[in-house]
C-alpha cells in the first residue's frame, strides 16, 4: 500500500485526484485507521477554514500594492 501525503488527501477531499489514485486512497482508507484519522483532521480543518470570516483588504491597500509592484526601481534598492 503506498504512503499518501497530506497533499494527496487534500486533493481527495476536493475531488481532484486522478482516476488511478482515487480507488487506491479509498482502499487505503478502508484498511488504515491512522489514514482515516488524518483525513478526519483535514476535513475538520477544511470546515473551519470554510467557516472562518475574512476581511478583504481596503481599496487603498490594493492600490498601494499595485503601485509599488509597478515601480521596478524599488526592487533594486
Amino acid at each position: 500500500m503506498p504512503d499518501f501525503t497530506p497533499e494527496d488527501l487534500i486533493l481527495y477531499l476536493y475531488g481532484e485526484t486522478d482516476a488511478l489514485l482515487t480507488p487506491q486512497i479509498i482502499k487505503a482508507l478502508e484498511e488504515n485507521w491512522a489514514l482515516r484519522e488524518k483525513l478526519s483532521v483535514l476535513k475538520a480543518s477544511v470546515k473551519r477554514l470554510d467557516s472562518a470570516s475574512t476581511l478583504s483588504p481596503s481599496d487603498s491597500s490594493i492600490k498601494a500594492i499595485i503601485a509599488y509592484s509597478g515601480d521596478k526601481s524599488k526592487i533594486h534598492q
